[in-house]
C-alpha cells in the first residue's frame, strides 16, 4: 500500500487508466476496512478496493469517517461532494493525478494566442460539424454562435408552443430574472456546469483556464459547458415550461436522469482530452515533487544540491496520464429514507 499522499511514489499508485472510472455513493454509511472501502446501508454492504478507483462521488445521504478519507488519499483517488447522481459539485478533495501534466498542458496552451485560438476553434468546430473553422477569427466564431443559438430558440418555441421573448439573464440573480423558459435554462445550466466541474477537476485540469471565456475561477467549465447546451440545458427548459414544470427542481432533477441515461460524464472526459491533447500531440509529464529547472526542465526533488555543480544527464518519464473516466461506472444507492423504518412493534 502507498504511503501518506505526500510521501507516496508514483510507482505505488496504480495507472489510472487501468481503474474504474467512478463510484457514486448515495444514502450510505462509507468506512474503512483494511486497504478497502467499505460503504453501508440498509440493503447491503460493499467493499472497494480504494487503489482501484479513479473518484468516488459522496451523493447526498451519506456519511464518510476519516479513515475512509485518508485511505482514499493514499491511494490516489479523488472524492468529491456531488448532487444527485453528480449534477452539481459542491467540493472535491485531492485529485487522482499525482502528476500536474495536464495542468502545464493546459496552460501552456491557454497562454500562447495561436495554440489558445486553436483550441477556441477546435471547441467551435464541435458546434458546427461539416463547417470549417480553422481560419475564422474569434469575433466571426461569437457571431456564428449567436446565429445558431437565436435560430435554436425559434425553433424550440415553434415545437413546443412556448413563446419565446429574448435571453434575460441577470449576474448573480439567474432565478430571479426573466420569465419561466429563461428561469429553466438558469437552472439547467447551473447544474450541467457542476457535472463539468466534476469532470475538470478529476482529470487535473484548471476550471480557470479558459479558451474562450475568461477572467473567471470557472472559465474553463462555462467553455466546456457551453459545448452541450444546445443538445441538453436548451430543449429541456421548453419542454418543462410546455408541461408546466417550472421550478428549479424541476430543471435540476430532469437533467440528472438525462446526463445518466446519455453517459455524459463520459463524453464529457473524452472531449476534454481532445481539447488540450489531441491525438498526434504529446507533451512531458515531469516527476512528482520535482524542481524546476531553467537548463534541463527539471531535477529530482529530496535532494541536497549543494553539492552537486552539474545537472543530471537524465530525466525520469512516468506515465502518470490523467484519470481515463471512461464509461465505467458504479453506483452503490441505498434505499430511500422513507424505506428505512423498522416494522411495526420493533425498535429501531
Amino acid at each position: 500500500m502507498a504511503d501518506i499522499w505526500w510521501k507516496a511514489d508514483p510507482h505505488d499508485l496504480h495507472r489510472l487508466t487501468d481503474r474504474v472510472s467512478s463510484v457514486y455513493i448515495e444514502r450510505s454509511h462509507v468506512d474503512r476496512e483494511d486497504n478497502a472501502v467499505l460503504v453501508i446501508n440498509r440493503r447491503e454492504n460493499v467493499r472497494i478496493p480504494a487503489a482501484m478507483i479513479a473518484v468516488v462521488l459522496l451523493g447526498p445521504g451519506t456519511r464518510v469517517t476519516h479513515g475512509a478519507i485518508r485511505l482514499l488519499a493514499a491511494s490516489g483517488t479523488a472524492v468529491c461532494w456531488v448532487g444527485e447522481q453528480g449534477v452539481r459539485l459542491y467540493a472535491a478533495g485531492l485529485g487522482p493525478s499525482r502528476s500536474s501534466g495536464l495542468l502545464h498542458r493546459q496552460a501552456w496552451l491557454v497562454t500562447r494566442p495561436k495554440e489558445r485560438l486553436n483550441v477556441a476553434r477546435a471547441m467551435y468546430a464541435m458546434r458546427f460539424p461539416g463547417e470549417d473553422v480553422t481560419k475564422a477569427t474569434m469575433q466571426q466564431l461569437r457571431g456564428k454562435e449567436g446565429t445558431r443559438f437565436k435560430k435554436l430558440y425559434q425553433e424550440h418555441s415553434r415545437r413546443t408552443g412556448v413563446p419565446w421573448n429574448g435571453r434575460v439573464y441577470k449576474t448573480g440573480d439567474a432565478f430571479a430574472a426573466g420569465d419561466d423558459v429563461n428561469r429553466l435554462f438558469s437552472a439547467a445550466n447551473t447544474a450541467l456546469y457542476g457535472i463539468c466541474h466534476a469532470v475538470i477537476v478529476g482529470l487535473g485540469a484548471s476550471p480557470g483556464l479558459g479558451f474562450v471565456h475568461t477572467g473567471s475561477a470557472i472559465s474553463f467549465i462555462l467553455d466546456v459547458a457551453d459545448l452541450y447546451k444546445a443538445e441538453y440545458t436548451l430543449p429541456l427548459a421548453f419542454d418543462l415550461a410546455a408541461q408546466g414544470l417550472t421550478e428549479e427542481r424541476d430543471a435540476r432533477v430532469a437533467l440528472r436522469d438525462r446526463i445518466a441515461d446519455t453517459k455524459l460524464l463520459s463524453r464529457i472526459v473524452t472531449d476534454v482530452k481532445a481539447l488540450l491533447n489531441p491525438p498526434g500531440t504529446d507533451f512531458d509529464t515531469p516527476e512528482t515533487s520535482a524542481l524546476w529547472d531553467e537548463h534541463v526542465g527539471t531535477v529530482a526533488a529530496g535532494t541536497n544540491w549543494s553539492a552537486q555543480d552539474t545537472h543530471p544527464a537524465t530525466r525520469s518519464h512516468l506515465d502518470l496520464s490523467p484519470a481515463a473516466l471512461g464509461e465505467q461506472h458504479i453506483a452503490i444507492v441505498g434505499p430511500e429514507f422513507e424505506d428505512q423504518a423498522p416494522p411495526p412493534g420493533q425498535q429501531p
